[in-house]
């Protein structure tokens, strides 16, 4: 998962980029990257680490223009070298950006497809960079000295009849704007909007609402699934919808964890969505446990909290902040390696001894992936002297992994994949363990939008709404993908296995 950022504005857009990326840093925090231009040309800085810590002064200083996008980045695809952070460039036609959250589930196709046929050379096993090299060859076919956005949506066009998979693109062409796309089914999320200030419109393109909302913009609409949104330099907005038929399936997980509750997706408010989904899971805990013995209910912080709340009020019994986090260690969801998520575990968080003491707490996560969290969270409880540690999952078992774009590669990492309910309980260490249903979850985000029948919930039911994704291509992620083969950092494969394919 990744945070996305386009700006034409009438003044220089580094701060507001730069501002942008922090209120989207929950996405990733791997890598940050920011281009402009202005001056004729493009001002690049990008490097691993947080937004505050990769932008200085004089970066800044450097950082001029009216038209610019950003990134913050998290790693699926790749490793976490310097090279894989975002924005990419290439220089052919025009001078071409491109940041892209998602995942592409027939990039390796394309890689050899874009060097064998396009004749263009990709340098890192990155699906943006390829993306970037589809985008921009389509481009150049055109062969106008002078591109109009009707040239841009046709090249937009071509990246959905070749690119299969969820992603949210901003696009900059050097002299002629910024373009933000999704993909047909609108698996991950982009958003659109404008402020007014003296000297004129800014428009801005990001990943989620609050962005927006922080830097003071109002809210146009999401871009729809298949649909391209073009600023112009000189501040024209025209979209441009795809002819590309397909349904509609954003993702849920999305409402369940990834996003920020403030954030409005698809005109479906975060906050109101947990908040449902903690009405649910009440109601399954009271079917199951009419007379329950909870004393305590508390959340494991942060995305748990609002389903917490209205699950101990559901419930009658109190809520309380008994673990208290250490703001400094980065989401362990979003850690690349099992021993680091285990020991930062500890590290992020820390237990109110009072508040567990001969008490029997139900425990609250938004989901649970690997069940690195829960099983020492559980550990803590006990040692703070709980009498009974019960636990609560605002989502269904995670059994299958994702492809579009979030970190759950491969399925031996996934607890729950091939378990029943009964034996993740013993393996986590809980007395007690249960499961929002998957009809609950649906339910809580179609009701804040009745007009969205479908949602991907693949990680939840192994239904990949592309069609494109068999067994085998689980097996080839899985390889790639899962920590064994990132911890020994074998991603450098892409350009070596072109040419040998060339040959």
């Amino acid at each position: 998962m990744c945070g996305v950022v386009g700006i034409v504005a009438k003044s220089n857009v580094n701060q507001l980029i730069y501002d942008a990326l922090t209120v989207l840093q929950h996405r990733g925090q791997d890598a940050a990257g920011m281009m402009t231009y202005g001056d004729g040309r493009f001002n690049q800085r990008k490097g691993n680490g947080l937004v505050r810590d990769v932008f200085r002064q004089h970066h800044m200083d450097r950082l001029v223009g009216n038209l610019g996008i950003g990134h913050c980045r998290y790693p699926t695809a790749g490793g976490s070298s310097p090279a894989l952070a975002q924005p990419f460039y290439v220089n052919t036609p025009y001078g071409i950006a491109l940041a892209h959250n998602g995942n592409l589930t027939n990039s390796q196709e394309l890689m050899r497809e874009v060097f064998q046929s396009d004749l263009r050379h990709i340098n890192t096993d990155s699906d943006s960079e390829v993306m970037l090299n589809v985008f921009a060859h389509e481009l150049h076919k055109i062969g106008k000295l002078r591109p109009t956005h009707e040239d841009i949506f046709a090249a937009v066009e071509a990246v959905h009849r070749r690119c299969s998979g969820g992603y949210a693109v901003v696009a900059m062409v050097a002299n002629y704007g910024v373009v933000g796309f999704r993909d047909p089914h609108g698996i991950r999320p982009l958003i659109y909007g404008r402020r007014e200030s003296e000297r004129g419109t800014d428009y801005m393109i990001a990943s989620e609402s609050v962005a927006l909302d922080v830097l003071g913009f109002e809210v146009i609409d999401d871009v729809r699934p298949g649909q391209a949104v073009f600023i112009s330099a000189l501040g024209e907005l025209t979209t441009y919808q795809s002819k590309k038929k397909a349904q509609f399936a954003p993702c849920i997980f999305e409402h369940v964890y990834f996003a920020r509750p403030d954030s409005i997706i698809d005109n479906i408010s975060v906050y109101k969505a947990r908040l449902r989904m903690g009405e649910r899971l009440a109601d399954k805990i009271l079917r199951l446990r009419p007379d329950h013995d909870i004393d305590v209910v508390i959340p494991i912080p942060d995305t748990s909290r609002v389903s917490g709340q209205v699950l101990a009020h559901r419930l009658d019994v109190k809520f309380r902040e008994g673990l208290i986090k250490n703001r400094y260690i980065g989401r362990t969801f979003i850690m690349p390696g099992q021993a680091l998520r285990k020991k930062s575990v500890r590290q992020k968080l820390n237990a109110i001894e009072l508040e567990f003491k001969d008490k029997n707490v139900l425990l609250v996560d938004d989901s649970i992936v690997r069940g690195t969290t829960c099983n020492e969270i559980i550990q803590m409880a006990r040692e703070a002297g709980a009498k009974n540690v019960y636990f609560a999952s605002a989502a269904p078992p995670v059994r299958y992994p994702n492809v579009y774009g979030i970190d759950m590669p491969s399925a031996d990492e996934l607890i729950a994949h091939g378990k029943t309910v009964e034996q993740i309980q013993e393996i986590i260490g809980a007395d007690w363990l249960v499961y929002q249903d998957l009809e609950d979850l649906i339910a809580c985000a179609h009701e804040g939008n009745p007009e969205i029948n479908l949602f991907d919930c693949s990680v939840f039911d192994g239904v990949y709404i592309t069609g494109d994704i068999d067994n085998e291509y689980l097996v080839s992620l899985h390889e790639r993908r899962n920590d064994a083969s990132k911890s020994a950092g074998e991603h450098e494969f892409a350009v070596v296995d072109l040419y040998n394919d060339a040959s």
